[in-house]
């Protein structure tokens, strides 16, 4: 599992289920490369696209239960690993680290929407440049 699969399906997770709009919102990914981390999730068992039930016109991305078990399996020396360099620092220094990232990836997000806006006009203005 790739890392942008892993982290989709962790925010899926957490939060029970999201639209694929949301999803594309949390990760970063514009929403084509949304669509196909889904049908990959999917293909790999490890979620599933459901009807919103407030309206049934939305899809919900929703983990498949068993399959996060089975991650588990994978991903549990990691946190195994990860809590025991955890262990070594203060409850002080554990909760810098968590504001840290708490108000990081945020700051990523916003900073790629940024980005994203910006795009469009620099391919139209190169490609006005290249016509002239």
């Amino acid at each position: 599992m790739h890392t942008s699969e892993w982290y989709a399906l962790s925010l899926i997770a957490l939060e029970g289920g999201l639209t694929s709009g949301e999803l594309a919102t949390r990760t970063g990914l514009t929403t084509g490369a949304t669509t196909r981390l889904i049908d990959r999730l999917e293909r790999a068992g490890y979620a599933r696209r459901a009807a919103d039930p407030a309206d049934r016109r939305r899809v919900v991305v929703e983990p498949v239960p068993d399959a996060l078990a089975r991650i588990e399996e994978v991903v549990g020396p990691a946190r195994r690993h990860i809590a025991e360099v955890l262990s070594r620092d203060t409850t002080e220094q554990r909760g810098l680290l968590f504001h840290y990232f708490e108000h990081a990836a945020p700051a990523f997000r916003a900073a790629t929407e940024e980005i994203r806006k910006t795009i469009p006009r620099r391919r139209k203005a190169a490609k006005a440049k290249d016509d002239h």
